[in-house]
């Protein structure tokens, strides 16, 4: 059997033994000018849907190609049901949990407007492009979706019975178990990340004031947004996700 192929390419479309996938423009400049790929070379596919399959070149041209689909390799398998909502900072920092969370493993990342995000905008087709390429690197076989930016108190208004692990730094001080914390949020669940500047008073009022919401220090110190992201998501990965 051949080698596991090294690059990944993640396409709309139906994967099946001998069905044909047509590249776009910018997927056959990356596979034939970038990586310098031939006919019959190997690429692996995946869409989300039907696990990933090894493919060959069938057609390589300048502005696009054809990759024919050859066997299975691995089966779909979606990361728990796990959403990360959090507030936009820098540009590249954004772009870093937006790549951790994919690597991470959640379903669904919903960037959210509070109070005192420094970001009132995002590039939301600009994200999910990026999560689909840290879903390529990492060799997951599914890609979460990124919403478009949502105000906090919108999202919450249609909040259902999702338990919500809610990053709150003003309980500092506190020292609960942080693995029995968060196995109190078995999928589905959700962890909310709040800007650099923290929550609001009303807003953490509001969070503490809802029965789904599980309030959660995260250490002694005050962690960055990416950072506290990337530390949630490992704790409730190992407490309640699929790490065990």
């Amino acid at each position: 059997m051949s080698e596991r192929p090294k690059i990944r390419l993640f396409v709309d479309h139906p994967l099946e033994e001998g069905e044909r996938v047509a590249l776009s423009r910018d997927q056959a400049n990356y596979l034939f000018n970038v990586m310098r790929l031939r006919e019959g070379a190997e690429v692996a596919l995946f869409n989300g849907a039907d696990g990933e399959w090894r493919a060959e070149v069938a057609e390589a041209g300048k502005r696009g190609g054809v990759l024919a689909c050859v066997a299975a390799t691995v089966a779909q398998a979606n990361p728990p049901d796990l959403w990360l909502l959090f507030a936009p900072i820098k540009k590249a920092r954004t772009d870093f949990i937006v790549e951790k969370a994919v690597e991470m493993g959640v379903s669904r990342i919903v960037p959210v407007q509070t109070e005192f995000t420094n970001s009132e905008r995002i590039r939301q087709d600009r994200l999910q492009a990026h999560a689909v390429e840290a879903a390529e690197q990492c060799g997951a076989v599914s890609v979460p979706e990124v919403t478009e930016l949502q105000p906090l108190a919108k999202v919450l208004d249609g909040w259902d019975a999702r338990k919500l692990v809610f990053a709150d730094e003003g309980a500092a001080g506190q020292s609960p178990s942080l693995s029995d914390v968060f196995a109190e949020a078995p999928p589905p669940a959700a962890i909310l990340i709040g800007p650099e500047g923290g929550f609001s008073e009303v807003e953490r009022t509001r969070l503490r004031g809802m029965e789904q919401v599980i309030p959660v220090p995260l250490g002694p110190r005050i962690l960055r947004a990416d950072t506290a992201a990337v530390a949630a998501l490992t704790l409730w990965q190992a407490a309640a996700g699929d790490w065990g």
